[in-house]
């Protein structure tokens, strides 16, 4: 059984076009054009299921050029927030895992 994976979401571009559409390149991997189609089309998915922090790095990337981003759990299809402790206290309703495995409730333990 493979562990739920966290999408980001494109919430909206924000008023720096022209960077944004360089943090959508540089995220995605698409030309500027394909960049900007993306943006235009907010709300919209950015990236295929990956690794919770995979998703985190992006998000970051996007925000810093002021588009406003949202990682969601492709398991639960809840939008989490980071920082320390459960990202959402919430239950889970994914149909595939055991809601133990949800890293949206859960958050892998830190190595100290």
């Amino acid at each position: 059984m493979e562990e739920p994976g966290f999408r980001v979401l494109l919430v909206e571009a924000g008023d720096r076009k022209t960077e944004a559409m360089h943090a959508v390149r540089t995220v995605t991997g698409l030309s500027l054009f394909e960049s900007k189609l993306l943006l235009d089309s907010a709300p919209v998915a950015v990236t295929e299921p990956v690794w919770f922090e995979d998703a985190q790095g992006a998000a970051r990337v996007l925000e810093g050029a002021g588009v406003h981003a949202a990682v969601v759990c492709d398991w639960c299809d809840r939008t989490v927030q980071g920082g320390d402790g459960p990202l959402d206290p919430g239950p889970c309703a994914g149909p595939w895992w055991p809601a133990e495995s949800c890293r949206a409730s859960h958050p892998p333990a830190k190595d100290s």
